[in-house]
């Protein structure tokens, strides 16, 4: 509420020239001189602005790698899983340069799944895989199609 009055009773003593307190005169003496408003020496500034240019080049560069390395996981991944590839992951992979490789983390994940990948197409992953089946069920499943498809040839054969 005294933040309205003091509104309401600043413009009307602005408008009849009485409430012109150098505020004004300040700000527009700031807008010419950045240096002298942050309260640094022209030299100062200058080498300031140079550190936040350099600073956000960095930024970006790891911000394009970090985008590069996400896009070279997703191209393994795609590969593994046999899905189609990305036209932005390549754009992003070439924007970071050659040098793009896989964090240490990631690397070790894609090496464990290659190994169970292996192990999983092996002979003995597939005696193991054997030995996990339930043979009543594979029976069970074996006569119903069985039946399935007498019952089909009766229906269609006039002989049977």
């Amino acid at each position: 509420m005294a933040f309205l009055l003091k509104g309401m009773v600043s413009s009307q003593l602005k408008s009849f020239g009485l409430g012109d307190t150098g505020e004004e005169k300040k700000e527009g003496g700031d807008a010419s001189d950045p240096a002298a408003a942050a309260g640094m020496t022209r030299e100062e500034y200058e080498e300031y602005q140079r550190q936040l240019v350099e600073e956000k080049m960095e930024r970006d560069a790891q911000f394009i790698q970090k985008k590069a390395e996400r896009a070279t996981l997703r191209v393994h991944l795609r590969e593994k899983y046999r899905l189609p590839q990305s036209e932005k992951d390549e754009n992003q992979i070439q924007m970071a340069g050659d040098d793009v490789e896989l964090p240490e983390d990631l690397q070790k994940m894609m090496a464990e799944d290659q190994v169970e990948e292996e192990d999983k197409n092996s002979f003995l992953g597939h005696i193991q895989n054997i030995q996990n089946m339930d043979m009543d069920a594979l029976k069970e499943k074996a006569t119903t199609t069985f039946t399935e498809i007498k019952q089909a040839a009766e229906e269609k054969c006039l002989l049977m």
